[in-house]
């Protein structure tokens, strides 16, 4: 995961609530009879080629260059405070 901004490309309105979402893998046996889970191994993480985030105000989910790209073509400029003494 990149520690750069992100921006929806899709309500274009959040800039600081996201979601990451990874997958897992849980290796189980079942009993063939009445499906009772006999054995559950932990869960362990699937590594991804590039992570998915989901926007946390309208629930979009893209890949996160989709998230960069469009906060690299809308950047937004922190305001510099002057003081006039």
């Amino acid at each position: 995961m990149e520690e750069k901004p992100y921006f929806c490309p899709n309500c274009r309105a959040n800039r600081i609530k996201f979601n990451l979402i990874a997958s897992t893998s849980l290796q189980m046996l079942k009993n063939a009879y009445s499906g009772q889970i006999v054995e559950q191994e932990e869960p362990t993480l699937i590594e991804e080629s590039e992570p998915m985030i989901q926007c946390r105000v309208c629930n979009y989910s893209g890949n996160e260059m989709r998230f960069i790209k469009q906060a690299e073509r809308e950047p937004r400029f922190e305001n510099a405070t002057t003081s006039m003494d």
